[in-house]
């Protein structure tokens, strides 16, 4: 099996660098990466200025790629140009901080993987809970099986997963116990839209985005309210945003440009 691997929070980040050691076991691993962070840019695409690319060593072997482009360019660029024959799968992470409820819209890495899918591949966006201390060889530990066990099982056609880790579930696998799993939908409760308001040196406004408030309790299972249980979370995500039902209304509807208008 080939798997392309990426993330958003660059080539030398601890997660990727944690992953890419427990994925050699599923097979060949190419590594292709953004150069610097690029967390929060969703599916941005370079169009306007040309990718650069830059093979990284360690210990005298070829590492990865480095792309001085967005986690979406580094899927589309590898899959098309810089890897030789099929890939199989594409994995996308470890992301340093989680990525549910509604911030996959706005993650580079689940963008990423989204990126995999639009080529019809079985693609994978892994998370870990933001902590200063973030144990991301627990995290891959508990994620490749994750992986390994989504394709074993999964039937067509290929699918797009986010996998969700919160710190909790990585302090109990480092003492023994194994963190348990739910598969639940996307949360889609608004968050985090508080600012702060100062003033730069030269009285100048501006303003720093916070994560308050958090998200509001729900009745029903969701990846947010079950991270906050302690569960690592596996979500089904699709990239097709279309209102099916809305749109079936609507094609029973009379629309058309009036005259004059």
């Amino acid at each position: 099996m080939k798997i392309l691997l990426t993330n958003d929070d660059g080539i030398y980040a601890p997660g990727i660098a944690a992953l890419r050691g427990g994925l050699e076991q599923l097979g060949d691993i190419r590594l292709i990466s953004p150069a610097t962070e690029q967390s929060g840019v969703s599916h941005t695409i370079t169009f306007l200025e040309p990718l650069i690319c830059k093979e990284i060593y360690q210990a005298g072997e070829l590492y990865g790629i480095a792309v001085e482009g967005s986690p979406a360019d580094c899927v589309k660029l590898g899959v098309s140009e810089l890897i030789d024959g099929p890939v199989d799968a594409v994995v996308s992470g470890i992301n340093g901080g989680l990525n549910a409820g509604i911030n996959v819209l706005y993650s580079g890495t689940v963008a990423a993987a989204i990126e995999g899918a639009f080529f019809g591949l079985n693609s994978f966006a892994i998370s870990l809970e933001y902590d200063p201390a973030a144990d991301f060889d627990s995290a891959a530990k508990i994620a490749v099986p994750l992986v390994q066990q989504i394709l074993e099982q999964k039937d067509a056609p290929p699918q797009l997963y986010s996998i969700n880790i919160p710190t909790a579930a990585t302090k109990a696998f480092l003492a023994g116990r194994m963190p348990e799993v739910k598969a639940v939908p996307m949360g889609t409760e608004r968050y985090g839209e508080h600012y702060w308001k100062r003033q730069d040196p030269k009285g100048r406004d501006y303003y720093w985005a916070t994560n308050d408030p958090p998200p509001k309790a729900t009745e029903h299972e969701t990846d947010l309210t079950m991270l906050h249980a302690g569960y690592v979370t596996v979500t089904p995500l699709n990239f097709d945003m279309t209102a099916t039902s809305e749109l079936e209304k609507m094609q029973q509807w009379t629309l058309r440009v009036a005259k004059g208008s």
